[in-house]
């Protein structure tokens, strides 16, 4: 297909939909100088030192755990052999199926003082209430610990296969000139495997700066529950709005990391790869290198998932799931539409980029595909303001052309909400479908053309048969993400609308678990889907 650095319909579309994507960041920017230094300096006064020390110290501690166990993990199955190491391969990305939000849920009720951990301590042991200590899990570091163990596979999924990448020959050159395994990988595996890793750590922060659930129901105060508190129970716009503009600063700084180390992910190739492990364990090696390993697959699926579906079987979650198909179904459509809208959007994205090589396009894109870094709450936060001014002015015109006698068209309706996270899941649809474009010989087009195609029927009879499964893949993807989403729900959805996700959290805020279990089982199965995808492309 020839590439045209001149603005088509195509390109117009592509340009549309980056303008749709940024009024969120828009709003936030025009917003947050609104009441001058009075209003700044009141937040600064009472809240933000806070809510900013806070989030911080939780992306310190969750982003060091994930460090840890991902790039630890990643080495081992990538260098040595041990016991179990080709099942464990695939099963250390397992967590990334379970929300971080019901890991929180899971967690609270086993290690609280009620819970069967602590009952059977002190049934064993034979100590009374003041008789032993244990950390308490709905704290700053409890919260840091949940989304660190459930987060790690980003770091593992990249720096796994940068280890990969590895050449046998520079680490083996590195030992016969008499480093020890220890060196060598210090001086040869880490740091050419180090941009991987560190974008496998910005991944991981942005999903810490994002959440809502865990920070909420540990009673942490954070930015997330922060703008949700001053602009739901407080009804404090201005504030939330303030607040979400210091938390894009954040979203800026991540974003900026993540991009610097995809432009330094390059790896040597100029050695082959073979069965022979660069590391050789002991016994005792090989049986620390399976704890290591097989720990965080643990803590981070087996036991939670376990006690979860343990919880559903019982007849107090089957009792309460009498009235399942109501919001299974209300996050069935909002899935479906959003699934539906963003593939659309991303093969208009796609093909607009194939199309013409102008930077213009080529920024559009980038801000369209923005969405996946800007946490839920910030998104509704964004969307609402402006939304809210459209609405009015609607309403007006409808009354006065049409007559129209109803309340406002757009507000307390699920198409704000599907807008939002049309806006947060783009990208993920975006990445499916260019990556299948990407392997489509550029002749199939030019050969369609020659023959009087038009660009509508090129991307109807050529690109959308070859592109089935990348568009499948790209709606199952959104359909599953929308599903799970919470503090953009919360904030956005009508009243009338409940999800798998918000009656989850409501049933969990209120200590009906057991009764929350079969909807969070649910969405723990969702969840597989991706991750099944993960492991079979990483096996290719």
């Amino acid at each position: 297909m020839a590439r045209s650095s001149l603005l088509d319909g195509w390109s117009v579309g592509a340009l549309v939909l980056a303008a749709f994507a940024f009024l969120p960041i828009a709003t936030i920017l025009v917003s947050a100088p609104s009441g001058g230094f009075e209003a700044i300096s009141h937040l600064a006064s009472t809240v933000l030192w806070r809510y900013t020390a806070n989030t911080l110290a939780l992306m310190a501690m969750a982003g060091g755990l994930a460090l840890i166990v991902g790039t630890g993990c990643a080495w081992l199955v990538s260098a040595a052999r041990f016991p179990g190491r080709s099942v464990l391969a695939w099963a250390l990305v397992l967590p990334l199926a379970l929300p971080a939000y019901i890991a929180a849920y899971l967690y609270a009720d086993m290690l609280d003082f009620v819970g069967p951990v602590q009952t059977a301590l002190r049934e064993v042991t034979g100590l009374g209430p003041d008789g032993y200590w244990f950390p308490q899990i709905r704290s700053l570091p409890g919260g840091a610990f949940v989304l660190g163990i459930v987060l790690y596979p980003y770091v593992y999924l990249l720096a796994r296969a940068a280890f990969a990448a590895q050449s046998l020959s520079q680490f083996r050159a590195a030992r016969s000139l008499g480093a020890r395994p220890t060196r060598a990988f210090w001086q040869v595996a880490l740091p050419a495997a180090r941009p991987a890793i560190a974008g496998g750590l910005a991944l991981v922060l942005m999903e810490v700066l994002a959440d809502f659930g865990v920070a909420q129901y540990f009673a942490i105060p954070t930015f997330s529950t922060g703008i949700f508190r001053s602009w739901l129970s407080m009804g404090d716009k201005q504030a939330a709005l303030k607040l979400a503009a210091v938390m894009l600063l954040f979203v800026v700084a991540l974003i900026i990391l993540e991009a610097r180390t995809r432009k330094g992910r390059a790896v040597s190739k100029d050695g082959s790869r073979d069965d022979e492990p660069l590391v050789h364990l002991s016994p005792l090696g090989k049986v620390l290198a399976l704890l290591f390993c097989a720990s965080p697959v643990f803590l981070g699926f087996l036991i939670p998932a376990g006690y979860l579906l343990s919880m559903s079987v019982t007849p107090a979650a089957m009792n309460a799931a009498g009235d399942l198909w109501a919001y299974a179904s209300g996050s069935l459509w909002l899935g479906l539409g959003a699934g539906f809208l963003c593939v659309i959007a991303a093969l208009l994205l796609a093909f607009a980029k194939a199309r013409s090589e102008s930077q213009l396009v080529k920024a559009s894109i980038r801000v369209s595909t923005l969405g996946y870094a800007l946490p839920g709450a910030l998104l509704a936060v964004g969307l609402l303001a402006p939304l809210g001014a459209v609405d009015v002015g609607m309403t007006r015109f409808l009354r006065d052309t049409f007559g129209y006698s109803g309340g406002l068209v757009l507000t307390g309706t699920g198409a704000v909400l599907i807008y939002a996270l049309c806006v947060r899941f783009l990208t993920v649809a975006y990445n499916s479908v260019d990556g299948g474009m990407s392997k489509i010989p550029p002749s199939f087009a030019a050969a369609a053309r020659s023959l009087g195609a038009g660009p509508s029927r090129v991307l109807a009879k050529i690109y959308a048969p070859l592109l089935s499964r990348s568009l499948a893949a790209a709606a199952a993807l959104v359909f599953i993400d929308a599903v799970r989403e919470l503090p953009a729900t919360l904030i956005l959805r009508p009243f009338n609308l409940e999800t798998l996700a918000t009656r989850t959290y409501r049933l969990a805020s209120d200590e009906r678990l057991v009764e929350a279990s079969i909807p969070a089982l649910l969405l723990l199965v969702a969840g597989l889907l991706p991750v099944l995808l993960l492991t079979r492309t990483g096996k290719r």
